[in-house]
């Protein structure tokens, strides 16, 4: 259960994100983007999913801002700031990161660095802004790939 709502891994990102009642700005901005057709697409991805809560941390205006048509390039980029090429579990990004001193590093669709870090139970992914956002539900499987859902938004330089 995401958002109040059933994901089933028979559905793809966007037929399950759509349920979600934590997720629609997530949805709204993906739209907005013209990311539909490509979060259906066979991939597989994982998504870093911001809440709607974690879109309000954001200062005032600046959803409204990306949501609009001449910001659409940068909203994008934001946006696939939070797609990693292929499926990776949450015990893929724990063992990749213990492997690896207790960070991995991924590289998004956009071309930005992600970075998953353990920190005791718990897996954060840091952003090359500096941000950190917290893994808050894990391995939400996808038809066409996993999401998992973080406290904060994802931003890319």
């Amino acid at each position: 259960m995401v958002g109040g709502a059933a994901m089933f891994a028979d559905k793809n990102i966007v037929e399950n994100a759509v349920n979600s009642a934590d997720h629609t700005t997530l949805v709204a901005a993906v739209t907005a983007a013209g990311l539909v057709e490509t979060l259906q697409s066979p991939g597989p991805f994982t998504v870093f999913a911001p809440t709607n809560d974690a879109f309000g941390k954001l200062p005032d205006g600046t959803v409204d801002t990306l949501l609009m048509e001449e910001n659409k390039d940068q909203l994008v980029k934001v946006l696939t700031a939070h797609v990693v090429a292929g499926k990776l579990s949450a015990a893929d990004l724990v063992s990749r990161a213990r492997a690896n001193g207790g960070r991995y590093n991924m590289q998004t669709v956009s071309g930005d660095a992600l970075t998953a870090e353990v920190r005791g139970s718990h897996v954060y992914i840091y952003d090359e802004a500096g941000g950190a956002a917290l893994v808050t539900i894990a391995d939400v499987n996808q038809s066409n790939g996993v999401i998992h859902v973080v406290d904060d938004v994802l931003l890319p330089r």
